[in-house]
């Protein structure tokens, strides 16, 4: 639920009868090392903060913070012969200007602070009338700004008050936003409103990246650039490759999605751009028709693409994700973690078992204290021992948490298919299965008794002890199909009653709740709602989902890549492997044929999954008991929450 919420002061608030909480010091956990010389809360003066407890104090005053715009001149991503101004809106501690302390930068740069707006609230960018920034979306500036930093909000090129036009993901996205990283490190020239030269001579030079969704997939593209100046970076629900959010292997979520994207967050623009050209140009290569990577994906690729690539990534990478995110899939963090971790970067992970939201919404006072030392330790070089400690905690349950050296824990397992339906370890199975293509069959449908005709479902027998599956599972399939071209989809499933965190609605729902982080004046408040996990008891919950495309009819082998998860699954639970043809609330279906038949060759398929996996033998490889299966309605509530086919804002 989106709440529109206008900034009042903190006594109005209390007034309207909305519940009010401050947190406490937030000064996180027993620090490692001793508090350094100087760890008093007060400002010396020669640095840009002061320390009590090991971490930054707010010493500065956020009211009398200086506000202020600039426009970063850009390269000319638009092609009208004039370079792209990039407006970064700044506030920054009056007192440290004066004394003439260089501070550390926190940035956020989205392409929604005029259009959709940010954070589960949706706020959106105000101005005073002499056109300075004066509410600043996110908690980030009431936060870091009494603290020592000083706080840029950057309209990304072709949104706002930014000139230029929006690519998503491309060039023109990743390099106006690089742009101002160069300009805080003396690297590029920036003018006022006036046009007159502004440089950077307050800032060290240091800036940390913030965002989640699509400002954390800005994140990813600059840090991908190695940049000079960016320290580190965390992208929260982000995603790594533009090519992943829209296609599975081949298969498009959606046509002509890059055009619709870039026209919706130019929508609420100042600057009258006629970006027609830009447009048309997305729509003509994106190359709907066959789904396939070409160079207009690769120059959208933060991990592995010639303009953006994880081999540049010098900062630091904090990384943030749901694993219940079905709008940016898990394969996003796991395949970027996986490639930063080969190239040495030092790295950071929080998993959660939500989907598309904000650890600042659900776990406030973890994250505000965890991001802290972070920050304090990245920008401000305060040693705080937070890269001693293991850089990855997951929620493998409800408000269960794990913290571990690396990620994705454990061994993996292979399990193959049988004719009489089961999963077994061993021997491969014999003989084929098929199905018939179900055009309007939903995932729910799919998931439970009495489908066989149109889906094939293959289980294990219950499992003997609990166990953990820990990253993405994988099918290799033999399969034959009649269609022309066609689609093959693999659900990994955990089978049996528990309690889980629902997966409609991300989760989570927004409370009447506030509480108020960092400080707070009348036209930018740092009180926020919070949000509480939604939680219930479910007959099964989807541990990965993937699909391929298939061109031709006849016979081929497909590798099927399934999106990464972390959870338990219970003891007497079943693990369930289900193969499917269309997916319509999820894809753009390229067979929609009710009479194509799929047929999959069993010694020539199995399924790799993440985890040690204690359930079957050859001697238990008897079609399982009938009953056990959910029924239709007993799978739809709070079961599955299929991303809707077609237009999805990554926000």
């Amino acid at each position: 639920m989106t709440w529109s919420r206008p900034t009042r002061s903190l006594a109005a608030l209390a007034g309207a009868g909305v519940v009010l909480a401050t947190l406490p010091a937030l000064a996180g956990p027993a620090l490692t090392a001793s508090a350094a010389p100087g760890d008093n809360g007060q400002w010396s003066g020669t640095k840009p903060y002061a320390l009590s407890g090991g971490v930054t104090k707010p010493v500065h005053s956020y009211a009398d913070a200086i506000r202020e715009t600039v426009y970063v001149l850009a390269p000319d991503f638009d092609g009208d012969g004039e370079q792209d101004r990039v407006a970064a809106d700044i506030v920054r501690p009056v007192e440290l200007d004066r004394a003439g302390v260089d501070v550390p930068v926190v940035m956020d740069a989205s392409p929604y602070y005029l259009s959709i707006g940010r954070g589960n609230e949706a706020e959106k960018k105000t101005y005073d009338e002499a056109g300075n920034p004066a509410l600043t979306p996110l908690f980030y500036d009431n936060y870091f700004v009494p603290r020592g930093y000083g706080y840029v909000a950057v309209d990304a090129a072709g949104t706002g008050r930014s000139t230029g036009c929006v690519d998503e993901g491309g060039k023109s996205d990743v390099g106006s936003v690089k742009a101002v990283v160069e300009w805080l490190n003396g690297n590029a020239e920036a003018v006022d409103a006036d046009g007159e030269p502004v440089e950077a001579d307050w800032t060290n030079g240091k800036t940390g990246m913030i965002g989640k969704s699509y400002d954390g997939t800005l994140a990813n593209g600059v840090a991908a650039t190695g940049v000079e100046g960016l320290e580190t970076i965390v992208p929260i629900s982000a995603i790594s490759s533009w090519y992943d959010y829209s296609r599975s292997q081949d298969l498009p979520f959606s046509w002509n999605y890059a055009r619709g994207l870039s026209e919706r967050v130019a929508a609420d623009r100042t600057e009258d751009v006629d970006c027609t050209a830009t447009y048309d140009r997305l729509s003509a290569e994106d190359d709907d028709e066959t789904g396939q990577y070409n160079a207009f994906w690769a120059e959208r690729d933060h991990r592995d693409g010639p303009v953006t690539n994880a081999d540049n990534v010098t900062a630091s990478v904090f990384v943030f994700h749901g694993l219940q995110d079905l709008n940016v899939k898990t394969d996003h963090f796991s395949k970027w973690w996986d490639r930063l971790g080969e190239n040495g970067v030092e790295r950071k992970l929080w998993l959660s078992r939500l989907g598309h939201v904000d650890p600042f919404d659900s776990d406030r006072e973890r994250w505000v204290s965890v991001l802290h030392r972070w920050f304090d330790n990245q920008l401000q070089g305060v040693a705080n021992g937070i890269r001693r400690e293991a850089p990855v905690d997951v929620e493998v349950a409800p408000d269960t948490w794990i913290t571990q050296q690396q990620w994705p824990a454990g061994k993996r397992t292979i399990l193959r298919p049988t004719g009489q339906g089961t999963l077994v370890e061993g021997k491969a199975g014999t003989g084929t299965r098929s199905w018939l293509n179900a055009p309007q069959q939903t995932e729910a449908a799919a998931l439970s008794a009495g489908t066989e005709a149109n889906r094939l479902l293959f289980a294990s027998a219950p499992l003997k002890r609990t166990v953990r599956m820990s990253g993405a599972a994988e099918a290799r399939l033999r399969i034959t199909s009649t269609a022309p071209v066609g689609q093959v989809g693999v659900m990994l499933v955990d089978y049996g009653l528990g309690e889980r965190v629902l997966a409609t609605g991300d989760g989570a729902r927004t409370t009447q709740e506030q509480s108020c982080v960092g400080s707070s004046v009348s036209y930018d408040d740092a009180c926020y709602y919070r949000m509480t996990r939604n939680l219930g008891t479910t007959p099964l919950q989807v541990l990965g989902r993937g699909w391929a495309r298939l061109d031709g009819a006849g016979t081929r082998t497909v590798t099927v890549e399934l999106d990464a998860d972390d959870a338990r699954v219970q003891a007497g639970h079943r693990l369930g492997v289900v193969l499917v043809g269309a997916a319509p609330s999820r894809l753009r279906n390229v067979d929609t044929s009710a009479t194509s038949r799929y047929t999959v060759d069993l010694s020539r398929s199995r399924i790799e999954v993440p985890g040690v996996v204690p359930v079957v033998t050859q001697r238990q490889s008897a079609r399982p008991a009938q009953g056990w299966l959910p029924t239709l309605d007993e799978v739809v509530p709070g079961t599955v929450a299929p991303r809707t086919q077609g237009f999805q804002l990554p926000r």
